[in-house]
């Protein structure tokens, strides 16, 4: 058997999550299947899968290998089709990644048009609020809110987004509303961040950067908490525009020391192919661009 066989029938077994499984969808007999895997192991002298009597799952090995072997896979399928003449047709499988809210708010319903578009086109998403390296997880496209670091991707700018602070009316009709950044000492702070750093608010004043101290009682690592809980009047929050642009619009929360928010954040939609990009990502590229320039909370 040849390596690369060798290797596909790895990731139907990773992908079906079973010997027998992945031997059907092959049109394999199981037994061949399962001496592939171990030939395969025999020979990286390392253990791919952890096996019980229930269940088949990747180990930690495993589970690089198999990012390695997909990407190595769609290349090789790539440039098959190239080979063929089809490499100006949209098709193929692509991998976006996201933030998970703006990804669930933002990135879907651009995605779900673009699959009525391209129909020979299919969609994997990774929406996780981490930074994803495309290189290193084999993924063809991702959606970046950030100032870009100097790097080998392709960037395409599609908008920004500003980072703002907000709270219910009713809780700014009681406690009241702030006019300057040090008017914050004497209020509920609810503190909303990713990595859970709780140094302070970057804001502007003058047009120097500032940092106010959050002595915070409501810590989360999620946007959704932070907003439910400015919401229900617990205090204020901050959080990026389109995180609270639907409670902002219908009126369950206001902003407020608008004239301190920090510069706006870039966002860009990236991939990794300098050269000759292929047709399937060059259409979901282009898709995402006009579509997301289009949206006025990126504008």
């Amino acid at each position: 058997m040849d390596h690369f066989q060798s290797l596909t029938i790895f990731t139907a077994v990773a992908d079906e999550e079973g010997f027998a499984a992945a031997a059907r969808s092959l049109g394999l007999s199981p037994p061949v299947v399962t001496r592939a895997v171990q030939s395969l192991e025999d020979r990286l002298g390392a253990r791919l899968f952890d096996r019980t009597t229930r269940s088949v799952s990747l180990t930690e090995t495993g589970r690089g290998y198999y990012t390695d072997c997909q990407r190595i896979l769609g290349d090789l399928a790539e440039a098959d089709r190239r080979a063929a003449g089809l490499h100006s047709i949209p098709q193929g499988r692509v991998t976006v990644t996201a933030s998970s809210l703006f990804g669930r708010k933002i990135v879907t319903p651009a995605l779900l048009g673009l699959l009525d578009v391209y129909p020979d086109i299919s969609i994997s998403t990774l929406f996780v609020d981490r930074v994803v390296h495309l290189q290193d997880e084999g993924l063809d496209v991702a959606v970046r809110i950030a100032q870009l670091p100097e790097s080998s991707l392709m960037a395409v700018r599609v908008g920004a987004v500003r980072r703002v602070l907000v709270a219910s009316p009713d809780y700014l009709d009681r406690m009241g509303r702030p006019q300057t950044p040090d008017d914050l000492a004497a209020h509920d702070l609810i503190h909303f961040s990713s990595s859970m750093d709780t140094a302070g608010w970057p804001l502007q004043r003058n047009g120097k950067s500032v940092l106010v101290k959050v002595a915070a009682r409501l810590h989360t690592n999620t946007a959704d908490v932070a907003i439910a809980a400015a919401c229900a009047g617990c205090g204020i929050t901050r959080v990026l525009s389109y995180q609270a642009a639907d409670e902002v619009a219908a009126g369950l929360l206001e902003p407020v020391l608008g004239n301190y928010n920090p510069p706006d954040v870039p966002v860009d939609v990236v991939h990794k192919e300098a050269h000759h990009v292929s047709a399937r990502v060059r259409a979901v590229v282009d898709h995402l661009v006009g579509e997301l320039r289009g949206l006025p909370v990126l504008n």
